[in-house]
């Protein structure tokens, strides 16, 4: 594990941070990680999150990378370093609401629909762009938008993955322009994220690929 970690440092450029994706793996593996320096993690579920969050060194990085249910805002807000899925100004709403109770700007991404799957989450780029500049948005100093997440199709056509993050590369680039907050793009998972740090990735989230008996 430990190797595969650094075979995936190795390969991508310095600027672009590696979210190790705990989820399904126990602690000990965990810590196997953090004990060799890798102090950033990302977990999709909440209730999994708390569980790592309380058994692990309190000086984890936690990231939060799933669907997040607003009724489960709450039990993250203390610690979570950073939510990568928000996909609507419900959710951003109860965000503020948790962060303003612990005193926090709790940072978050956008997460931007760029796949032809049903199955994932989403704002389409002009939701994402108008939810921004929005009024209601502007009422929320509880947290912070600093940029985007997006999942690719699950799809053997590795041009449909390339384009699909070539054309959130260029969202982002336009975004942030317009707001400087905006500075992580959050692309690329084990099966695609050379293909996601070419188009411009800043941040990867990888899991089985660092998990695996074999190096990725």
């Amino acid at each position: 594990m430990l190797n595969n970690i650094q075979a995936i440092k190795v390969s991508i450029p310095e600027e672009v941070t590696l979210i190790v994706v705990t989820k399904t793996f126990p602690p000990k593996m965990i810590l196997e990680a953090y004990n060799a320096g890798h102090k950033i993690f990302g977990e999709s579920r909440v209730q999994e999150l708390l569980e790592k969050y309380e058994a692990l060194p309190d000086d984890i990085e936690w990231h939060l990378i799933g669907h997040l249910q607003t009724n489960k805002v709450k039990h993250i807000a203390p610690f979570v370093k950073l939510i990568h899925s928000v996909d609507s100004l419900k959710l951003l709403q109860e965000i503020n609401k948790e962060g303003l109770k612990n005193n926090r700007v709790i940072d978050c991404l956008l997460q931007i629909y760029i796949a032809r799957e049903k199955t994932k989450f989403g704002l389409d780029q002009k939701e994402a762009e108008d939810l921004l500049f929005s009024e209601e948005f502007k009422k929320l100093p509880g947290l912070r938008i600093i940029g985007f997440m997006g999942m690719a199709t699950n799809t053997d056509d590795l041009e449909q993955v390339r384009i699909e993050f070539r054309s959130l590369k260029k969202f982002f680039d336009k975004l942030r322009n317009k707001n400087h907050n905006i500075q992580i793009l959050s692309m690329g998972m084990s099966s695609d994220y050379r293909i996601a740090v070419e188009e411009g990735s800043n941040m990867i989230r990888i899991g089985s690929a660092i998990f695996a008996k074999n190096s990725p």
